[in-house]
């Protein structure tokens, strides 16, 4: 990686073990970030603290369930500890334990899905935001997903909760701002990750077949590096009139005008 645009900052990212996470982790270090990286099990944590020291980044790893507000605060008081400061925060952690017809969607299983997917990334990012304030050029991004434009059949409830995402992220641009921090948000779209296995397996040409039903314009499934790109964009100075945005990273599938 040549570009290094990230050089001096401190970078937390949950849900980062594994796919759209840990490419954005990756990618963050990559750019000379000093990252904290986190999962809701250990295991994953040691499983990919061993992939990135094989590459030498400055990675710190911590377990943090994010609907638990203990483990919230220690993931910060951790960060700081360990690092000193806070610049950038990247709020990726997001279940959808309810496949299948949205009307079929038991009360418990939308708690679960609002209580990870909008609860916890608000208050992460009210909790942080102390921290990011003392940071010239800190920001937030926000992983949404195109399903919140575009709601997909077999995941509605998982799909509303990626809609309020994008109104979340509107909705702190001025509170944001008025402390020094830019907020921003993608929006991927299929992407080849383990959370979206349902969506694009089934056949020896998976990917076209399945990207091109969903309406992609680029005729594939994304890939997990794709998506840390435009994080990387958004927590660089490249970015710096650049807030309440998503970016929409999905191949050309239906989202906005």
């Amino acid at each position: 990686m040549s570009v290094r645009r990230l050089v001096g900052k401190v970078a937390c990212v949950t849900a980062s073990t594994d796919g759209i996470g840990f490419a954005i982790a990756r990618r963050l270090a990559q750019e000379g970030a000093r990252v904290v990286i986190s999962s809701r099990k250990q295991d994953n944590v040691n499983k990919a603290m061993e992939a990135f020291k094989k590459e030498n980044f400055d990675i710190y790893g911590t377990v943090c369930h994010v609907s638990k507000s203990e483990d919230r605060k220690r993931l910060l008081d951790e960060t700081i500890q360990k690092y000193g400061k806070l610049d950038i925060l990247v709020s990726n952690a997001a279940i959808s334990p309810s496949f299948g017809n949205i009307l079929d969607t038991p009360e418990s299983a939308w708690d679960k899905i609002f209580d990870v997917n909008v609860k916890a990334a608000f208050f992460l990012i009210k909790e942080a935001i102390p921290y990011l304030e003392k940071q010239k050029g800190s920001s937030i991004v926000v992983v949404s997903s195109i399903a919140g434009y575009t709601p997909m059949e077999l995941i509605g409830a998982y799909s509303v909760s990626k809609t309020a995402l994008l109104g979340l992220t509107k909705a702190l641009v001025n509170p944001c701002q008025e402390k020094g921090i830019r907020i921003n948000g993608i929006a991927p779209g299929i992407i080849k990750t383990k959370f979206s296995k349902a969506l694009w397996e089934g056949g020896e040409d998976t990917d076209t077949k399945t990207a091109s039903f969903a309406g992609c314009a680029m005729g594939r499934v994304g890939t997990s590096e794709e998506c840390a790109s435009a994080v990387a964009f958004l927590v660089s100075n490249d970015a710096s009139y650049v807030t309440g945005e998503t970016i929409v990273v999905a191949g050309g599938m239906p989202s906005h005008l």
